[in-house]
């Protein structure tokens, strides 16, 4: 954490910092300042980031961690940082979560049956290996 002229009064952050602590690229930080969820200050050519981008990052790892898409998690994001009523954004929360629980339910259900037909070739394998004396 540095303290620089411009944020003497508050926490700051060199996007090395940031990419050691997020376990991170410094390509990927600046891909993310591409996508719009940070915004560094700059001294010169030197990238400054906040207390405020640091907690975009994590809540971009998470969604990340979630499987949500760039786009939801852009959203998410900047609806955290809105000023307006929560119920809204809880609302529009839930239905990205629950979009997202239905498509993993969805894979999860599709990897369940591909699961039974490997079972059931392997039960063949044997069985036919079994008649033939292997």
């Amino acid at each position: 954490m540095k303290k620089t002229a411009a944020a003497s009064a508050a926490a700051t952050f060199t996007i090395g910092e940031l990419a050691r602590e997020f376990d991170l690229t410094t390509r990927a930080i600046r891909f993310y300042e591409e996508a719009g969820l940070l915004s560094p200050q700059r001294e010169g050519r030197l990238r400054v980031y906040t207390q405020g981008d640091r907690t975009r990052l994590k809540l971009t790892q998470r969604g990340k961690r979630l499987g949500l898409s760039l786009a939801e998690i852009k959203e998410l994001v900047m609806m955290y940082e809105s000023p307006r009523d929560t119920v809204p954004q809880l609302r529009r929360y839930l239905e990205v979560l629950a979009g997202h629980r239905a498509d993993i339910e969805a894979r999860m259900a599709d990897l369940r049956a591909t699961l039974e037909e490997v079972r059931a070739y392997e039960s063949e394998a044997r069985s036919l290996l079994k008649k033939l004396g292997g």
